[in-house]
């Protein structure tokens, strides 16, 4: 038995290893082709974000005319300049974009070969339940990337290439800072957007319930409005609400989320009790 044991083990380690260095191809190969091409990538996206003519800032000053706010959403020309203060500064900035790439075009690959080692260990009602796993993870992981890229991203920049303590000190950022900064943004809100899947599984295992989430609505409205204080660029309530909007709308579904997997659960225990009655 124990060497039976084992050997089943070792096996779910085969495959697990399997599993991973699959994933680590595709990721590789989504890297190879992003480093091949990374100057265009550098000078059409990664850099996309710093330039007055970015997509965002556009609509932004569209809609500050329709609110009247176009003082305070529509960005004025700012200077930006970017240094490479290390030897080694551009390549490795080369390095860490084309993984960061090659990992978001990866994604919905690699996650579904998680969820393939997975899905073997889980009972028939728990795979009914969540078949759409896969999709759920990736569109919510997608939108927070897109959410990163075109909102949080060029805000955060406008605003900090804008702000000045005094004439003297002139912004120029290292590639190393830029890079990284926007990076975390875009990985960031991937991961944040996530947060109706967590609230999803949290609520199966019976550690979160649709009551506690609404108990501490007001905490929770509390924290993404600080949220959107810190990242826009001018302390005004249009460009507050264009950053706290989603991440609310985000709350408010995982609370809905929450209540229909307690729903489903108390109607299984019914249909259960009644099972053991008859």
């Amino acid at each position: 038995m124990s060497e039976e044991k084992e050997m089943s083990f070792l096996d779910h380690l085969e495959e697990l290893r399997w599993h991973v260095v699959k994933s680590v191809i595709a990721i590789g190969v989504g890297m190879i082709v992003a480093f091949i091409n990374i100057r265009w990538i550098f000078e059409n996206i990664v850099f996309a974000p710093a330039r007055i003519n970015f997509p965002t800032f556009k609509y932004m000053c569209q809609f500050g005319k329709l609110v009247g706010a176009e003082e305070s959403l529509c960005a004025q020309p700012f200077d930006f300049i970017v240094q490479s203060r290390n030897m080694t500064g551009q390549f490795m900035m080369s390095i860490t974009a084309s993984v960061v790439i090659g990992l978001i075009v990866a994604f919905p690959y690699v996650f579904w070969q998680i969820w393939s080692f997975i899905k073997p260990g889980l009972k028939q009602n728990e795979k009914k339940n969540s078949s759409g796993a896969v999709t759920a993870v990736t569109f919510l992981f997608l939108l927070g990337v897109a959410f990163g890229y075109f909102i949080l991203s060029p805000m955060t920049i406008w605003f900090l290439a804008s702000y000045s303590i005094s004439d003297m000190i002139k912004n120029e950022f290292d590639i190393t800072s830029y890079v990284s900064t926007v990076v975390g943004m875009v990985i960031g809100s991937g991961l944040l957007f996530q947060f109706p899947v967590v609230v999803y599984f949290m609520t199966k295992v019976g550690m979160l319930t649709p009551q506690f989430m609404r108990k501490f609505r007001k905490h929770a409205i509390v924290v993404i409005l600080i949220l959107g204080a810190v990242v826009t660029p001018s302390p005004d309530p249009f460009s507050m609400m264009l950053i706290s909007t989603p991440l609310y709308f985000l709350f408010e579904i995982s609370i809905i989320i929450s209540a229909i997997v307690v729903r489903k659960q108390r109607k299984l225990e019914e249909q259960e009790v009644r099972a053991d009655q008859l």
